[in-house]
């Protein structure tokens, strides 16, 4: 007999906890909104990095073939096209957390969402004209962005479908929307006007008192960043320091610029800069070594712990993850191997991340990033800008040290405590992990025509519907780069190992979901069960 507990009648009474919804999952779904807008910043930061650098005087200066007027204006223009970005950064984080919450419309909690940055922006703008004129410039960053978005999407979701007196019926439903959130958003940006000086004053001080603790501080950053990925909290983390004054206050250019990345990149696009770059990249540049060489030692570590006979089956999948890990930084395909079987393992790698931030700090490595501490980035922000801007060279021995430490210890661990890393479990397991961390891929599709592989596809995606409990128990349904997550009505109705044989390499349960770990075929199988159920994409 089933022991599941009956659905609630549809007139039961809710809960504080079911209308807000447990934090955890709220904080994840904030977390992934601002993936959107952040995934643009590789491109941005591309055209920056290159011509930024190509465009340097000094550059310019050290290689004279670059001083042609066509190839200067082409170099100035991608400079501008990437700082043009990061200097609207805060409106993309605005827009990306309406589209991510929005349940329905998306387009329209957008526009919201642009709407309200613009006007609370402006209203502050104003009030500091009126009464502070010679006062400093109020910019709230990732802060005013996360207030007016997260308010314009509770606005737009809450009003979406409203319906007004016939006299004004043409600015009813989605119409509405962009209307109300500028009316609130004036009050709002008066709010700021009021209460930021002081909090920016806070977090300027929050900030000087982490770089008070010195490399130890950076430490803690790191160690804290990377654990914090377990769970995928990380984007809620690092945000603070990237575009805060969390993460220090510079004047690059007569300008104040708040906010690790965004120093960096003002003083990446400003051509009279000399020296090291800011110490505000200690926020990055510990990145590099862990991901660029740690982790592949690991991928080897496992590699060669798997039983000889296996070894040419997994070859592929360690390759495959360990070059995405180098050259990109997406450290998730390798994490997710131990992750699950050993989380102790996955703390130890927290902590050796953390003395790699410790180290970057000590030996004043200054190189900044885009999205993650791939090989590309370390070109284009390490590299290409000179040893005398970013001490780059110092990252190839210590990377070289963090890929043994890495090989070494994995190593160890693996085989004391036995653990069941792919290869080392029954086949079963080991083909579904190659499947889902390596191609991101299933098998069957992989040879087979386009048509075909939409079609299984879409069959899979059924089949993890009845594995999530059926359409009627599914709320929610999204996906980052590599999970599938899902936010459901009663977990005990979810089959994690039919998930698995269908393909994932493990399942992770949080606060009133599940994450299915797909691979790249995670955001595929996303957009058809969302189709499927009817939900928008």
């Amino acid at each position: 007999m089933s022991t599941t507990a009956p659905p609630a009648p549809a007139d039961a009474p809710r809960t504080l906890r079911d209308r807000l919804g447990s934090p955890f999952k709220q904080a994840q779904k904030v977390g992934k909104a601002f993936m959107l807008p952040i995934a643009i910043l590789p491109a941005a930061g591309l055209l920056l990095g290159v011509g930024g650098a190509l465009s340097n005087p000094t550059t310019v200066a050290t290689y004279p073939i670059l001083d042609h007027t066509i190839l200067q204006a082409v170099f100035t223009v991608m400079a501008d096209a990437g700082t043009v970005v990061f200097g609207n950064l805060a409106l993309l984080l605005s827009i990306g957390l309406c589209i991510g919450l929005a349940k329905r419309d998306k387009g329209t909690a957008a526009l919201a969402g642009i709407v309200g940055y613009l006007v609370m922006t402006g209203s502050t703008a104003s009030l500091l004209k009126i009464f502070d004129p010679e006062g400093p410039a109020i910019d709230t960053g990732i802060v005013g962005a996360l207030v007016i978005g997260a308010l314009a999407v509770w606005l737009h979701n809450r009003y979406h479908n409203i319906q007004l007196p016939q006299v004004l019926g043409f600015f009813g439903g989605s119409r509405f929307v962009p209307i109300i959130v500028s009316l609130v958003a004036i009050p709002v940006g008066a709010l700021f006007f009021l209460i930021w000086p002081p909090v920016q004053e806070a977090l300027v001080s929050a900030g000087q008192g982490i770089a008070g603790l010195g490399p130890f501080g950076t430490f803690l950053y790191g160690f804290l960043l990377r654990l914090s990925g377990a769970v995928g909290l990380h984007h809620m983390i690092y945000p603070m320091f990237w575009y805060t004054p969390l993460g220090g206050t510079e004047t690059v250019a007569g300008t104040t610029i708040s906010g690790a990345q965004n120093i960096f990149f003002a003083q990446l696009a400003d051509p009279s800069h000399t020296g090291l770059y800011t110490e505000g990249t200690k926020y990055f540049a510990g990145r590099f070594a862990t991901m660029m060489f740690g982790l592949p030692g690991a991928c080897l570590a496992m590699y060669h712990c798997v039983p000889k006979g296996r070894r040419a089956k997994l070859m592929g999948l360690f390759l495959g993850v360990a070059l995405t890990s180098f050259i990109t930084g997406i450290t998730e395909p390798i994490e997710y191997m131990f992750l699950f079987v050993a989380p102790l393992l996955y703390v130890f790698h927290a902590v050796l991340d953390g003395f790699s931030f410790l180290i970057a700090d000590l030996l004043q490595i200054r190189i900044g990033n885009t999205f993650s501490g791939g090989a590309i980035d370390f070109l284009l922000f390490g590299v290409f800008q000179g040893e005398a801007r970013t001490h780059w060279l110092y990252v190839i021995p210590v990377g070289l040290i963090w890929f043994g430490l890495y090989y070494v210890s994995f190593r160890f661990f693996i085989t004391k405590f036995n653990l069941k890393t792919p290869g080392r479990t029954d086949e079963e397991v080991a083909e579904a992990a190659a499947d889902g961390a390596a191609s991101g891929t299933a098998a069957p599709a992989a040879a087979a025509p386009a048509g075909d592989k939409q079609a299984t596809a879409r069959a899979t995606s059924l089949q993890i519907i009845e594995a999530l409990g059926g359409q009627e128990n599914l709320e929610d349904v999204d996906a980052c780069i590599t999970r599938l997550r899902v936010s459901v009505h009663d977990p005990d109705k979810v089959d994690k190992q039919a998930l698995k044989h269908l393909g994932a390499v493990d399942v992770l349960e949080v606060a009133g979901g599940v994450q299915a770990i797909y691979g790249g075929r995670a955001v595929i199988y996303k957009s058809h069960i969302n189709e499927i159920i009817g939900h928008d994409d």
